[in-house]
């Protein structure tokens, strides 16, 4: 059986005996192209979910509309019954339409649909973390989410949901969220070259509150950057493994979710979690979007 060890610490989750490792795996990948239908190799998908959790992986990030239904009706196929100590975090707030459009899915009964759909495709009585996503593709607005996460929160008073995190926020609307229930994580778009949320980073550190960059390694379009190159060619290491280390050596309370349709890319991407950057290297990454403070 495949083992990895430490997975670079773990992190738990505020009010919860949810004690993830830092490095997880985000789901999104295992359906076909665009995020939608089913994946051009089964057999792999399934085979990376089980690779991923046999190397110690206990944290999978997913949504009912990736696919849509498919990347939970395999993560399923896969998994289930799950690992006791496995944290499955989805999300609600978007849906896909027929053209394979992204579209925002906010309202009531929109995002109890969306809960029963992860429920029922996970093969789950309870889910345990969801993410209300809000805003737009990359970058949060400012507009109101007390109607939508209220409707969450209600869901969860129900038992439908232990947990509940926010995503593509501002700091405005997190200090709303927080009003309305418990928050135990946050995700936003960071990376080493987009770095809008340092010291928002530094701020959730503080208040003991998981932050997990999505495109941490820039999204559908890899990063592309001379500093990152030479950073992997001085330590014979991908470009992506680096930009993996460095969010990991960036602040203790950053957890990691990339994804892969690939167990030799699975692996590529976990073993970042044992890679150290030396001072040189992470001042010359430092530089790419500013020198952030270590949270």
């Amino acid at each position: 059986m495949t083992t990895q060890t430490d997975l670079s610490g773990s992190f738990t989750l505020p009010g919860t005996s949810m004690n993830l490792k830092r490095m997880g795996y985000g789901a999104m990948q295992l359906a076909g192209p665009q995020v939608w239908g089913p994946p051009r190799d089964l057999h792999e998908a399934i085979a990376v979910l089980r690779e991923a959790v046999a190397s110690g992986i206990n944290h999978v990030d997913t949504s009912d509309y990736y696919g849509p239904h498919v990347t939970n009706q395999i993560i399923k196929q896969a998994l289930h019954p799950y690992p006791d100590e496995l944290v499955i975090v989805t999300k609600v707030g978007a849906k896909r339409g027929a053209d394979a459009s992204w579209n925002q899915a906010l309202a009531r009964q929109e995002l109890i649909t969306a809960v029963h759909d992860n429920l029922r495709n996970l093969g789950l009585e309870t889910l345990d973390v969801v993410n209300l996503r809000v805003g737009g593709i990359l970058e949060p607005s400012e507009e109101s989410i007390e109607e939508p996460l209220t409707a969450l929160a209600e869901l969860k008073l129900q038992g439908l949901v232990r947990h509940i995190g926010v995503s593509n926020v501002s700091p405005k609307q997190f200090a709303e969220a927080r009003k309305i229930t418990e928050i135990v994580c946050l995700q936003n778009f960071y990376n080493v070259a987009h770095r809008n949320d340092d010291g928002f980073i530094a701020d959730l550190a503080k208040q003991g509150i998981a932050y997990v960059p999505f495109f941490p390694l820039g999204g559908f379009t890899p990063l592309q950057s001379s500093e990152l190159d030479s950073a992997a060619a001085s330590l014979n290491a991908t470009p992506m493994q680096v930009a993996l280390a460095w969010l990991l050596q960036r602040s203790p309370n950053i957890l990691l979710i990339p994804g892969t349709s690939s167990r030799a890319h699975l692996r590529e991407n976990l073993s970042a979690a044992t890679l150290q950057l030396p001072p040189g290297v992470l001042a010359a990454l430092n530089a790419i979007g500013g020198t952030p403070s270590r949270g």
